[in-house]
């Protein structure tokens, strides 16, 4: 299985733009045969908390369709950020596309302090099964509580993998937690990042991934946007960087 971590530069509240810059990613990512691409946290509307409440919809926008017709046509699977409502909440989700199924939905389910007053927890733990891997989703802050990483353990994931906002203050520590997770419970973990600035953060970039020993098996630079691959047959990485 080829999976990657998609780099981007968010534009601030820009919908529509930043819907084509992740086209731009997977038509990337599709030239190489990548089975799934994970995408920041926030990714379509970039990490902006402020605004977050009017640029939320339901998770099956239409806005989004274009992601499940190219998931379609491609045979792709696709995870994008967005703030999502539901039942007057409002949520941190990463939006789920796969070939001829319904699109899915998982929201974040730990919050980072300065989000408590703004957003809500999501309720359940999310894997997906693609190719008889067993793929765990976390978003950001998810991966510092260590149930989290417990429970994708305990439901048979081999690959975990992290959609975050990480500054540059904050990414070196994040970067040895992953690596912990990756050795403690012998899985692939992928970690995609922003580039570039987002919700005042200049952020840190630096996607990443780990071999199932907590190894750093390839990484992309600070500033640029492009996407990280992971071949879990071989441990093979390659970056392809946009122009």
């Amino acid at each position: 299985m080829k999976i990657s971590a998609a780099q981007i530069q968010p534009v601030k509240g820009d919908i529509l733009k930043n819907i084509e810059n992740h086209i731009l990613l997977i038509e990337a990512a599709v030239n190489k045969n990548v089975d799934l691409i994970i995408f920041p946290e926030l990714s379509i509307t970039g990490y902006e908390p402020e605004l977050a409440e009017q640029l939320s919809i339901d998770y099956k926008d239409p806005i989004l369709d274009v992601f499940q017709k190219t998931a379609d046509e491609n045979k792709i699977n696709i995870t994008v950020g967005m703030p999502t409502k539901f039942n007057n909440q409002l949520l941190i989700s990463s939006i789920i596309f796969q070939p001829e199924k319904e699109r899915e939905v998982y929201s974040k389910q730990n919050l980072f302090p300065t989000e408590t007053g703004i957003f809500s927890k999501g309720s359940s733990f999310c894997q997906l099964e693609i190719l008889q891997n067993k793929i765990a989703l976390a978003i950001c802050y998810d991966l510092s509580d260590p149930m989290n990483s417990l429970e994708a353990f305990r439901m048979g994931s081999n690959i975990y993998t992290a959609s975050v906002l990480n500054s540059v203050n904050g990414i070196d520590d994040d970067l040895v937690k992953l690596s912990d997770i990756a050795a403690k419970y012998h899985m692939n973990v992928l970690m995609a990042n922003f580039s570039g600035e987002s919700g005042g953060y200049q952020c840190a970039g630096k996607s990443s991934v780990w071999s199932t020993d907590g190894s750093l098996l390839g990484q992309l630079t600070s500033e640029d946007e492009g996407i990280l691959i992971l071949n879990t047959d071989n441990g093979q990485v390659e970056k392809i960087y946009l122009q």
